[in-house]
C-alpha cells in the first residue's frame, strides 16, 4: 500500500481572486473549481477533477503561511500550458518551464507563486516522447526470453504437437454425416 495525500487547503486573502487564478491554472491539467460552498468567514471552493477535489481554498484571517504545493503533469506540454496559464491568470514566475538535473535526468517543472505567494509547481518525471521510444517499455522487457542456463539448454527442446491438417479434421463430420443417411 501506498501513502498519497487525498487532499490539502490553502489559505488565501481575496477568495475570487485566488479562486479565477487556480481554475485557471488547473485547467491545462485537467482540473478546475469542483465545488464550492459557503463557510462562516467567507466561502471555500474544492478544486480537482473528475467530481474529486485535491485542493480546497478558504479565506483565513491575519497572515498566510506559505506553502509549496507541487501537481503531477503527464507531460512537459502540461507543464508548458500551467506555466503559461497561471501567468496569464495573475500568477508570479518563480522558475519557467524546464529540465531540474539537480533533482533527476526527467524533471521537468514550472513554478508561479499565487496571489498569495504559495509556490505552485507542475512537474512530469516521464521523458519525452522521443526518448520514450528508443526505451524498451517494461512490458516489452517483461516478453524477451529468459536467458537459460548451461544446464537448461543441455536439455532437447520440447516439440510441439503439428496441427492436424484440415482435411484430416473435417473426415469426422463427413463420417457422421454418412451414418445419418
Amino acid at each position: 500500500m501506498s501513502i498519497e495525500i487525498d487532499h490539502m487547503s490553502l489559505s488565501v486573502s481575496d477568495y475570487e481572486k485566488a479562486k479565477k487564478f487556480y481554475a485557471a491554472a488547473l485547467a491545462p491539467l485537467r482540473g478546475g473549481v469542483v465545488m464550492e460552498f459557503p463557510m462562516d468567514d467567507g466561502a471555500t471552493a474544492g478544486l480537482g477533477s473528475d467530481g474529486k477535489p485535491f485542493l480546497w481554498i478558504g479565506v483565513v484571517k491575519g497572515p498566510i503561511q506559505h506553502v509549496h504545493l507541487a501537481l503531477r503533469a503527464e507531460t512537459r506540454d502540461q507543464v508548458d500550458a500551467f506555466y503559461k496559464a497561471a501567468m496569464a491568470a495573475g500568477g508570479v514566475d518563480n522558475g519557467a518551464p524546464g529540465l531540474r538535473p539537480h533533482y533527476h535526468q526527467h524533471y521537468y517543472a514550472a513554478f508561479v507563486l499565487d496571489p498569495d505567494g504559495h509556490n505552485i509547481e507542475a512537474v512530469t518525471h516521464t521523458p519525452p516522447a522521443a526518448a520514450r521510444r528508443k526505451t524498451p517499455s517494461r512490458k516489452a522487457a517483461a516478453k524477451k526470453p529468459a536467458r537459460r542456463t548451461a544446464k537448461a539448454s543441455a536439455k532437447p527442446a520440447r516439440k510441439t504437437a503439428a496441427k492436424k491438417p484440415a482435411a484430416r479434421r473435417a473426415a469426422p463430420k463427413r463420417a457422421a454425416a454418412r451414418k445419418r443417411r
